[in-house]
């Protein structure tokens, strides 16, 4: 049975997303607070996190970066009332997998949820090429590591996973559609900018420093990584 932790200081509604889940088969952990959040967070494994923002004692963000500390991996899902841009961008650098506002339909919490554990399940690699090198560039498949020029580049689990994509495809210019489908498994137009964001947030770790960027943007058809 795969374990959910919730985050929740709503009593109504972690009570409720729990019975939820417990409905649809999964063991369910509540933690009503931040710092009960942290605890369970720190010293259990889960499939998936639940977590809202406004928190007593901790809010969201720190028991968000305890729980990536353990495992960087783990499905996070940020469900809280804030909605500004501002809050997600936030959540998202921290380490976030996907942000749902309140209030929001349970169906789609529980599809949401499906995607990432699916995903989990059923991480099979693409190919048998266990290191990736681009120029100075290099990308543990198996440690799930990356370096470049020797320095070791610390990914949130989803940078990770974009930029191993684009890497497995060097060269090949990659749509957005694509993108959304493959690395978030997400097949419609969901309006917001998060690809943009996370291509931001990897520019700024694996090309800033550097001379030579690897990177590359094709104006109104994708991004691409490839040593120019």
């Amino acid at each position: 049975m795969q374990r959910i932790l919730v985050v929740e200081d709503e009593i109504k509604v972690a009570n409720a997303v729990k019975k939820g889940l417990e409905e649809n088969g999964f063991e369910v952990d509540v933690a009503y607070d931040g710092r009960m959040g942290k605890s369970l967070g720190a010293s259990n494994n889960y499939d998936l996190v639940i977590l809202d923002l406004n928190l007593p004692h901790a809010n969201g963000y720190e028991v968000c970066e305890v729980i990536r500390r353990k495992n960087n991996a783990i499905p996070i899902i940020m469900l809280t009332a804030l909605g500004g841009m501002d809050d997600k961008m936030q959540a998202f650098e921290l380490g976030a997998d996907d942000y749902l506002v309140k209030p929001f339909d349970f169906r789609e919490l529980m599809a949401r949820i499906r995607v990432f554990l699916k995903r989990a399940g059923s991480e099979v690699q693409e190919n048998t090429q266990y290191k990736i090198v681009i120029g100075d560039l290099e990308i543990d498949r198996e440690k799930k590591e990356v370096t470049r020029a020797g320095k070791k580049i610390a990914l949130t689990a989803k940078e990770y996973q974009l930029l191993e994509f684009l890497a497995l495809h060097k060269g090949k210019v990659i749509s957005k559609l694509v993108i959304a489908e493959k690395v978030w498994d997400i097949d419609f137009d969901t309006g917001t900018n998060v690809i943009e964001v996370y291509m931001n947030f990897l520019r700024k770790k694996i090309d800033k420093d550097f001379d030579n960027k690897l990177l590359h943007t094709k104006t109104g058809m994708g991004y691409y990584l490839a040593e120019e």
